[in-house]
Formats: C-alpha cells, sequence, structure tokens
C-alpha cells in the first residue's frame, strides 16, 4: 500500500489529501478537456478563413442546438462519476462494475428520446435563430449528421464519468485526444481539401466520437465489464434517476443560456453571432481547463464522503480551490496581454474584426468570474448536493440572466444603464450570470464544510 494512501474506518484505501494527489487527478483531466476546444479552435479557424462567414455561423447554430440537446442530458456523466465514488469510497473498486453496467443501460431510453428530439423539434427550434436562410439551411445539415451519433456521445459521457469516478483520469484522456486528433484530421481534409463546409465539420464529429468510445470500451473491458450485461437492477436505477432528474434539470437550464445567448447575437447580425461564437468556443477552453480541478474535487469528495472520512475535505475544498484560483489568475493575465493576437489567428474577416476588438474585455474576465461557480459544481457534484446546483442554476437563469440579457426587447429605456449596444449588454448579463451562480451556491458549501454528514 503507498504510504500516501489513507485507511478508512471501513477498511478501504483512498488517496491521502494533498496537491500531489490533486494534481495526479488534475493534469490529465485539463490536458484533455482543452483539446475539447482546441479542437473547436481548429474548426472556428478552418471556417474561419474561408471566403464566406455563414459556414461559420451556421457550425455555431447547429453546434449549439446540438449541445443544447445533447447536454441536456449530461447527468450521465455528472450522476455516473458521483455514484461510482462513492460506491468506491464505500464498498471498493469492484463494486464500481455495477454502476457502469446500470449506466449503460439508462442510455437506451435516453438515446430513443434524444433522437426523437433531435429529428423532431430541431426543425421547428432552427427559424425561431432568425439568421438568414443560408445559414438556417447550413445549420440544418449540420445536424442531420451530428445527431446519427447520439448514442455514441451518450456512452461516451458514462464512460468517461466512470473513470473519473473512479479516480482513472488517464483514461479519459486518452479517450479524448485521440478522438480530437482524428476529428481535427478530418475536418482539414473535408472541409479545406474537399470543401465539404459545414457537412465535413459533422463527420469529423462522428469519427471522433466513434474512436472514444471504442478506446473506453477496451479499458473498461479490462476492469471487468462483461457482456451480456445483468440485467438491469430497479432499484439502483431508481437511485440514479433520483441524482440525475436535478442535474438534468440544471443543464438544462445553463444550455438554455447559452441558446438565448446565441439567438440574441443572431438577432443583432450575423457578424455579431460569428464574434460570439469565437468567444464562446474560447469561454469553453477555458471552462474545461479549469474543470481538472473540479473533476478532482467530484472524486474525492465522493470518495471520502462515501468512506464517512470527513475529516480530509476542508483540506481538498482549500487546495482544489486555491489550485483554481490561481490557474484562472493565470489565464485572465495571458489573454489580457495575448487576446487580440489569439482572436487574429481565429479569424481574418474584415467584418468580424471590430467586432472581436469591441468585446476582448468580456474574454480576459471571463476565468475571473467564472472559476468559483466552475469549482463550486465539482464540490457539490461529489456530495450528490443535486438539488442545490438545481435551485441555483433556475434562479441565475430565469431571475437573473434572461430579464437582463433581454432587457432591449421589453424595455425602450434601456440605454439609459449607460451600455452602448445589445452585445455589451449581453456580455454584462452573462458574467453577472457566473457570479450570481457561486453566490448562491455558498451557503451549501458553508454546510458541507461544517457538518459534512448532514450532507452525506
Amino acid at each position: 500500500m503507498s504510504s500516501r494512501s489513507i485507511v478508512t474506518a471501513s477498511g478501504q484505501s483512498l488517496p491521502a489529501a494533498d496537491q500531489r494527489t490533486i494534481w495526479a487527478l488534475s493534469w490529465p483531466i485539463i490536458l484533455s478537456n482543452i483539446t475539447v476546444p482546441l479542437l473547436g479552435l481548429i474548426d472556428t479557424a478552418i471556417l474561419g478563413h474561408l471566403d464566406e462567414i455563414e459556414p461559420l455561423a451556421a457550425v455555431a447554430i447547429g453546434a449549439q442546438l446540438f449541445t443544447l440537446l445533447i447536454w441536456s442530458f449530461g447527468f450521465l456523466r455528472m450522476g455516473t462519476t458521483s455514484l461510482t465514488a462513492r460506491h468506491l469510497g464505500g464498498h471498493g473498486q469492484q463494486s464500481t462494475i455495477r454502476v457502469l453496467e446500470q449506466a449503460v443501460w439508462l442510455i437506451i431510453p435516453v438515446s430513443l428520446i434524444c433522437l426523437t428530439l433531435a429529428y423532431t423539434l430541431i426543425p421547428v427550434v432552427l427559424p425561431l435563430y432568425q439568421a438568414s436562410s443560408e445559414v438556417t439551411a447550413g445549420a440544418g445539415h449540420y445536424l442531420a449528421i451530428r445527431s446519427a451519433g447520439i448514442p455514441l456521445v451518450l456512452l461516451q459521457y458514462a464512460l468517461t464519468g466512470w473513470f473519473i469516478g473512479r479516480g482513472e483520469t488517464r483514461i479519459p484522456m486518452v479517450m479524448l485526444i485521440s478522438a480530437n486528433l482524428i476529428n481535427a484530421a478530418v475536418d482539414f481534409l473535408l472541409v479545406w481539401h474537399f470543401s465539404m463546409g459545414v457537412a465535413g465539420v459533422a463527420i469529423g464529429s462522428l469519427c471522433a466520437d466513434a474512436t472514444a468510445v471504442i478506446i473506453a470500451l477496451a479499458a473498461a473491458w479490462q476492469r471487468g465489464l462483461r457482456l451480456p450485461l445483468p440485467r438491469p437492477w430497479f432499484e439502483f436505477q431508481r437511485q440514479m434517476l433520483r441524482v440525475n432528474s436535478d442535474l438534468f434539470v440544471r443543464t438544462f437550464c445553463l444550455l438554455m443560456v447559452f441558446a438565448l445567448f446565441t439567438a440574441l447575437g443572431a438577432r443583432q447580425s450575423n457578424e455579431v453571432l460569428a464574434a460570439n461564437a469565437i468567444l464562446i468556443t474560447l469561454l469553453l477552453f477555458i471552462s474545461n481547463a479549469l474543470d481538472g480541478f473540479a473533476h478532482a474535487t467530484e472524486t474525492l469528495t465522493g470518495q471520502y464522503l462515501g468512506a464517512r472520512h470527513y475529516v480530509a475535505l476542508p483540506r481538498i475544498c482549500f487546495l482544489t480551490l486555491t489550485d483554481s484560483a490561481l490557474v484562472a489568475a493565470g489565464l485572465a493575465a495571458i489573454l489580457y496581454w495575448g487576446g487580440d493576437t489569439l482572436l487574429m489567428l481565429l479569424t481574418d474577416q474584415p467584418a468580424l474584426i471590430p467586432q472581436l476588438m469591441d468585446i476582448h474585455l468580456w474574454l480576459w474576465l471571463l476565468p475571473v468570474t467564472g472559476f468559483l461557480s466552475y469549482w463550486l459544481d465539482g464540490l457539490m457534484i461529489g456530495a450528490q448536493a443535486t438539488r442545490a446546483m438545481r435551485n441555483t442554476m433556475l434562479i441565475a437563469a430565469v431571475v437573473i440572466f434572461a430579464p437582463l440579457a433581454t432587457l432591449p426587447l421589453w424595455s425602450e429605456n434601456w440605454h439609459l444603464t449607460g451600455v452602448k449596444n445589445e452585445n455589451t449588454l449581453l456580455w454584462i448579463a452573462f458574467h453577472v450570470f457566473l457570479l450570481a451562480r457561486a453566490s448562491l451556491l455558498f451557503p451549501t458549501f458553508l454546510t458541507l464544510c461544517r457538518n459534512p454528514a448532514k450532507i452525506s
């Protein structure tokens, strides 16, 4: 047994609550996560250097709608991580096989629901963006291809969550890096050399999803997953649904915020839509980099609570929060000093450059206003405090973001706020939304620190 391990009262061996453990869990997730938005940056750079901006705007809308649909079921990742970590802490690694088996069974009905929604609702929702006919048609073409990979994406979520809950974060790293390299290569080949536009981007994503699932299933097989799966255990399924229903509402509200953000940008012009799409891609880079510490917090919090080893929780919270704050400060400094250069690398469209310069301020502020909400989400998932996450997101999205972002739609006097244009107001609303999420979760954080047994 490693000298850095701790043995709980139940006899389980858990990793020590120190920086070495946190970084061992975090760095693979950070490295793999930043490949996801880096891939988005590659897509943006390829499309941004085409002769027209319509393909970039079409993929922005199509990817947003696909994300809205599929990330609504992102509880398969978060819920699986939480339950896996709890089972490992309380009963050991072998018990986690049952969690994965039940998660795979849950994917079947969820996939059917997603596919039905994709091919029925998307044609209705697309016109609501009020984009040009060329952009709308391109987004529809992207979605028709991309939706075929829905079962692969959901299976990837569950497998990723399972490995993170077990503390084996290097497996998701291999999955995502391999998949994104394939995606980038296919995109470059199909878009740049075969002029397939949005269709090439969608096909590249399908290839990436298949690659990730193959790698993950091979690793899970080595750890004990076998076919045929045992029959569904309905009591355990009910437990998963209790955890996941709150996460579903929380994630759906978050994605509605992004959908409304994109729609309000499209309402202004294709140039604003495309410029905002570039910054949202960079936001994903920031959040994915910081999520490494959030995932480490999920894993360690869940394992310690499962083993009822409460004494280590305050130290884990302090260390992971400190790491997250330091990395956020570093990212903000990089984006402050080098943001203009980065934006120029992503596009050379003359119509977009003034828009990007106008919103540069909101780019480097993103790590500062967002890191605390990302970290708290990880802590709440590990603690299974999903009701607090749900309620916080509802208030931040419906009560705070939506009224402020849509102010020009329902108030003729919105210019009295001193904001110079609608897009600036939109970005202010988004930053206030990030700060509100963190503020509203703070009371639950205090309860977890003072009385972890109550949360457990």
